[in-house]
């Protein structure tokens, strides 16, 4: 049975080229309220679209993006025709972010989602120093890099592809823990693990090495220790064009030159 969707919402970035699009949406489909919209639709690049399914997360909407930025891996293609019927034949997919929760130098806590990556950096010219736990038992005692991330399926394709690590596919119960220019030791490549594990990092020589922790676009300085777990109640939705799909372009990757 397909869906219906009387009601749209669009949500532009600020770009002049998706504020555009939305005034010629609007003025096929109108413009409902996001509260009150069967389905939202977002205008802009990759990193609105993350905005956007961070905003929408465990409230049931559906979010359907179309690229109006640059890249545009996690957006469909730009249209203003058949909006309804593309809606109404969407795949969906729904995913469970990465929870991260550090503490930082002056013992304050903080958490943040990650629909993408949890990546931890160093924030000087030291290399960063780190120990990394998996599930309370220690898998490297000694990680010397400039950094680390541990990224989902979903985010698999972005910094951590440009890092060198794996591409997952979507439906894959993996996440990919990937060094960024690892020194010591030096052939390790990174690791894939079970999508249910925790990871604990702890940075070693703090004062003298210190780092940053990302989860997509949320950033915390000088942290001591970063805990990574999916979450357990939080998830995410997002529509993609049946012969256009996330899962379809993950793949294509895998064969792209």
């Amino acid at each position: 049975m397909l869906r219906t969707f009387e009601t749209i919402a669009f949500a532009p970035s600020q770009t002049e080229e998706a504020q555009k699009a939305a005034a010629e949406l609007t003025a096929i489909y109108g413009n409902a309220d996001p509260e009150a919209a069967d389905v939202i639709v977002a205008l802009g690049g990759d990193g609105f679209m993350l905005q956007t399914l961070h905003k929408t997360m465990n409230s049931g909407k559906l979010v359907y993006g179309m690229n109006r930025g640059s890249v545009g891996f996690l957006m469909n293609r730009y249209s203003t025709e058949n909006l309804r019927e593309r809606l109404e034949n969407a795949v969906e997919n729904a995913f469970r972010p990465l929870e991260m929760q550090t503490r930082d130098s002056e013992g304050q806590t903080f958490s943040a989602l990650a629909i993408n990556e949890v990546y931890l950096f160093r924030q000087s010219y030291q290399a960063a120093k780190l120990k990394i736990t998996v599930d309370g038992r220690v898998r490297l005692e000694e990680l010397i890099c400039d950094g680390i991330l541990l990224s989902t399926p979903a985010g698999s394709t972005a910094y951590n592809l440009s890092a060198h690590g794996p591409i997952l596919p979507l439906e894959a119960p993996l996440l990919a823990l990937t060094p960024v220019s690892p020194f010591r030791p030096r052939r390790w490549r990174g690791a894939l693990l079970p999508n249910k594990v925790t990871v604990e990092i702890e940075i070693l020589e703090t004062d003298k090495r210190p780092v940053n922790a990302v989860a997509d676009h949320v950033e915390v300085k000088s942290v001591v220790s970063v805990r990574i777990a999916e979450s357990e109640e939080m998830t995410a939705r997002i529509l993609s064009d049946p012969d256009y799909s996330w899962s379809d372009r993950i793949l294509a990757e895998q064969f792209s030159n």
